[in-house]
């Protein structure tokens, strides 16, 4: 199930971008006393008090600039609220209340949805400074000072009290949710066309024309399927002002996070990409199973050792998901086309797959026999035994003596000890190392 959504939205200047950062522990957005520097979404997994969810960073919203990129900020923001499941309108406690603000207020009460009003820059704490921001009509304002971490904890508790409940059961409808992702024009349509047997998305040449993550039901072997077509992502620096795949970033990967198996398509006829190495990170940093689609291979001029030379560079590129699963083959001519599905439900089983603690510790024994685990402050590493809790993705628990003596570069070897044991190409798997006494 994906991860509750909370949109931060707001006027230029109010402090937004340093609220993501304080509270996903890292500095994603570009925090500078200049109005306006955020002018994509930026989004982050963040986690308060077990809560989990997934916090959006959007552009200010300026109704008086005169800004070329205002109107493509203010698309984004309104994706992010339509997507969100809590949104936190923040505004500026030394400046009060402004045009701004209850034009944005306006707009946000039409969605309809949870809003906190947060009322940043007190860093002296004058409560009393929130009392105007009543009028804007959205309920009780949280005064805080990101620059001092004040009242965040209220705030946040407030957030995650307005997030849904756990309706996991009720969101899943039983068929496997395929997602299509990658860079414009890549041809994601067209093998989304294919996959369906009929034109039930629009397919053109001209980059960027899906905008939406479409979802279509469809069958395969009996079985019921749901295959979602996204908008191409693109740098940012690629981006031109009338463009709107700016906005359009956040639904694909909303559709990633729905999405049990990822299509990850990349343009064989063009060199590998940052951006196709990106998006391949973005499902890889989901945890979801996916297949590489080396896609328009008509184009590529071919000879007996092509394939193996590409997987070469995708080996290369890809270092962080070693494990991916690649096809070579023609949206446009459908040749190898067949593969697809297959690769699929392989991806898919090997991410379900679940393995005995006996075998697995079999699997364990071998590797330390093989490879001592090293040395930590004097004192050796040793790991009691093995157990897998979870699947989707395939999670394993290591306990040990001191999890701090297990090294980044032992706990690699371990994975591919067990990759070479069994089966898990085409999904990421966790390993997690807990030391004596915790649970």
């Amino acid at each position: 199930m994906k991860k509750p959504l909370v949109a931060i939205v707001g006027r230029p200047n109010v402090g937004k971008s340093s609220f993501f950062n304080y509270i996903v522990g890292k500095r994603i957005s570009i925090v500078s006393p200049e109005a306006g520097v955020t002018r994509d979404r930026v989004y982050a997994d963040a986690d308060w008090c077990g809560h989990y969810f997934t916090l959006v960073d959007t552009g200010g919203l300026d109704s008086q600039s005169e800004d070329a990129f205002q109107e493509n900020i203010f698309r984004q923001a309104q994706t992010a609220i339509e997507l969100a499941d809590v949104i936190v309108f923040m505004v500026d406690g030394r400046e009060g209340v402004t045009q701004n603000d209850q034009e944005i207020a306006d707009f946000l009460r039409r969605s309809h949805k949870p809003i906190v009003l947060a009322v940043n820059k007190l860093d002296k704490f004058e409560v009393e400074n929130t009392f105007d921001f009543y009028e804007l009509g959205l309920g009780q304002p949280f005064a805080i000072s990101v620059k001092q971490a004040k009242g965040l904890g209220e705030l946040l508790d407030e957030v995650v009290s307005s997030l849904p409940a756990n309706n996991e059961a009720a969101e899943d409808d039983g068929k496997l949710k395929i997602a299509v992702v990658g860079r414009p024009n890549a041809g994601k349509s067209s093998i989304v066309n294919r996959i369906l047997r009929e034109d039930r998305v629009v397919v053109s040449n001209i980059a960027g024309t899906t905008r939406d993550a479409i979802d279509t039901d469809f069958k395969y072997n009996g079985k019921d399927f749901t295959i979602i077509d996204t908008a191409g992502l693109r740098r940012k620096r690629a981006v031109a002002l009338e463009s709107v795949e700016s906005y359009s970033v956040i639904r694909s990967m909303d559709a990633i996070e729905r999405a049990d198996v990822v299509l990850i398509v990349f343009d064989a006829s063009e060199e590998i990409s940052e951006q196709d190495v990106r998006i391949a990170g973005y499902v890889h940093e989901a945890k979801k199973p996916s297949v590489i689609i080396m896609n328009k291979w008509d184009k590529v001029a071919k000879d007996n050792h092509s394939t193996v030379k590409y997987t070469k560079i995708l080996q290369e590129k890809l270092k962080f998901m070693s494990y991916f699963r690649v096809l070579f083959l023609s949206a446009l001519t459908g040749k190898r086309f067949g593969e697809i599905m297959p690769d699929v439900l392989k991806s898919h089983e090997n991410a379900s797959r679940r393995i005995s603690t006996g075998t697995l510790n079999e699997i364990l024994a071998n590797a330390v026999l093989a490879n001592e685990p090293p040395f930590h402050n004097g004192k050796r590493l040793k790991i009691k035994y093995v157990t897998q809790p979870s699947t989707n993705p395939p999670t394993f628990v290591f306990f040990v003596n001191d999890a701090n003596a297990m090294h980044f570069s032992y706990q690699r070897y371990l994975e591919n000890c067990i990759r070479n044991a069994v089966d898990f190409s085409g999904t990421p798997i966790d390993l997690i190392v807990k030391g004596k006494g915790e649970k």
